[in-house]
């Protein structure tokens, strides 16, 4: 298989957003355990490196697509910047992890929503990462989570399928997948 990425570009984002996101943890199903935030962002990366590896689309910027993946929640939950991003990784990049970035003076209700629109106007590349966000982030709940809450996450799991499914074929039938098997968490 012919690499599609560069690696020193790879490592470059990996750097940042480890740095970024230093001392950041995520709650697990488990109430006494939490997990460094970037283990969830090489995660999320690794499921495309996955997709990347598997695919015959040679039209695949792997550039664009891992360095967003890296970066994806540098913007929304860090101190860096759009142009901080500019700076460091060029306006393409900068401009996919802004669009993935939900915005915070609006209601909660709409930023989804909102996400989705400015997703859906950049390259196919920042929709999977999207895609595969939402696969990652559809493991088992935090314990503090409502019946209700893992409910509403499922949905919004299948609203991002339905808008984004197009972009990536084998993306989209996972995070069905994981949409499906997640319903069983707001039965339990």
């Amino acid at each position: 298989m012919k690499q599609a990425w560069s690696t020193e570009l790879i490592n470059k984002a990996w750097d940042f957003a480890t740095l970024a996101h230093q001392g950041q943890t995520y709650a697990t199903p488990d109430p006494h355990i939490r997990l460094d935030y970037i283990n969830h962002v090489g995660a999320v990366t690794m499921e495309l490196m996955w997709e990347l590896a598997r695919s015959t689309d040679n039209t695949i910027d792997g550039n664009l697509v891992l360095q967003c993946a890296l970066l994806h929640d540098v913007i929304e939950d860090t101190n860096y910047s759009h142009d901080d991003l500019v700076q460091s990784f060029g306006k393409a990049v900068a401009d996919g992890v802004l669009a993935l970035s939900k915005k915070p003076d609006l209601p909660r209700s709409a930023q989804m929503h909102d996400s989705l629109m400015r997703i859906r106007q950049q390259p196919r590349e920042v929709w999977m990462v999207k895609m595969a966000d939402r696969i990652n982030n559809l493991s088992p709940p935090p314990a503090h989570w409502t019946k209700e809450r893992i409910q509403a996450y499922g949905q919004e799991g299948q609203l991002i399928h339905d808008e984004l499914q197009s972009a990536h074929a084998g993306l989209a039938q996972r995070l069905q997948e994981k949409i499906n098997a997640y319903a069983a968490y707001a039965k339990a």
